[in-house]
């Protein structure tokens, strides 16, 4: 059977300063800014629709502190 890959997006909160560029970046607005703070005192980015990533990788080439991490992970696809 042919697997379907599914993208699963991590936001390191330590390095993360809030930038916006992953946002930005976006095509699907799969990130957005928490309505906390992370550890440097500034909104920090977080996945608010993980199902949406079409794993574009735009997130982690334009952060400037590599705290966004895309994974691939292979499915089986349902018969």
């Amino acid at each position: 059977m042919p697997e379907k890959k599914k993208f699963v997006i991590k936001v390191d909160r330590r390095l993360c300063k809030g930038c916006n560029l992953c946002i930005e970046f976006c095509p699907k607005n799969v990130l957005a800014l928490s309505d906390d703070l992370g550890e440097k005192g500034v909104p920090v980015a977080e996945v608010r629709d993980g199902e949406a990533c079409i794993g574009c990788g735009n997130c982690t080439i334009v952060c400037p502190e590599a705290a966004v991490e895309l994974r691939i992970v292979e499915e089986e696809a349902d018969s």
